[in-house]
């Protein structure tokens, strides 16, 4: 099979990138300087001249802060909605798949139950509504699609929350984290594993996809990277950890308190879950040099 991954130079399109040639496909990775998404006639010409039998795509403005800068809502937009519908109707085109990543945006991130991938979307920011746009793009011109939607990423190509953690608790003996957002957070090799079997069948549709190992809040996240990172560097057992409300941080762009996703659908269509985030935290912190 022969794929086209957009956004290989970050997290995740590197690592499925990696994991289609594992497992000998035809991997194509391409990223702003090989084609780019916000004009029509770049993804045309590059998706075209690959002919492939599917496309995974991983790009995105994924800067929620700045998104809400007045001078940047446009620009998400154009690559997080218009550049996903330009691959939409070229994949239409070619009548071939695509997986489009999303995220626990899309929903307005209030109560405690956990979403499911056909819940009302209601985004609760401009990027989660940029990419609510990109998903209804999918959705209005493909059939074979699938949407998988993600959270608290991390992977070794990239920044995320655990490298600023292990960086602050090198020079930090307390550290002050969140409690009352909740979720699970998503290990972008193992994801690029889902990623990989479901792009070998034909099993479409809305998908959640995240670590298993129960829910938890940005605190007890920390407080397991500092226990485990501890093993490498006694440094890390001594940073202390303390928990504190979300109005401690404010932020230009609201997060949500419930980042909870279900993700039986995964099993009920013969998916298998990704591993625990314990497990991932801990076969990453081996990956990275801190």
């Amino acid at each position: 099979m022969k794929v086209l991954v957009t956004g290989v130079k970050g997290q995740l399109g590197f690592d499925v990138v990696n994991e289609l040639n594992k497992r000998g496909h035809v991997a194509v990775g391409v990223d702003i300087e090989e084609m780019d998404i916000t004009n029509p006639v770049s993804v045309e010409r590059v998706i075209t001249g690959a002919d492939p039998d599917a496309v995974i795509h991983c790009a995105a403005w994924t800067a929620v802060d700045a998104a809400e800068d007045a001078e940047n809502i446009d620009k998400v937009r154009l690559v997080n909605a218009t550049g996903t519908e330009n691959i939409a109707k070229v994949c239409k085109g070619l009548d071939c798949k695509m997986i489009y990543i999303s995220t626990d945006y899309v929903f307005d991130g209030e109560g405690t139950r956990p979403w499911e991938p056909d819940d009302m979307r209601n985004p609760l920011n401009v990027y989660g509504q940029s990419k609510y746009e990109g998903e209804l793009a999918v959705e209005k011109y493909l059939s074979k699609y699938y949407i998988v939607r993600i959270a608290w990423v991390f992977g070794v190509n990239g920044k995320n929350f655990i490298k600023t953690m292990l960086n602050l608790g090198k020079t930090r003996d307390a550290l002050t984290v969140v409690n009352d957002q909740i979720g699970t957070p998503t290990y972008t090799y193992d994801l690029a594993r889902l990623l990989v079997d479901m792009v070998e069948t034909d099993k479409y549709g809305r998908y959640h996809a995240t670590n298993e190992g129960g829910y938890i809040s940005w605190y007890d996240f920390t407080c397991e990277i500092m226990k485990q990172a501890s093993a490498y560097n006694a440094v890390y057992g001594n940073v202390s950890v303390s928990p504190v409300d979300s109005s401690a941080y404010p932020a230009k762009a609201k997060r949500p308190s419930n980042s909870r996703m279900d993700k039986s659908k995964l099993t009920d269509n013969g998916f298998k879950p990704l591993p625990t985030w314990q497990d991932a935290l801990s076969r990453y912190l081996k990956e990275i040099e801190f």
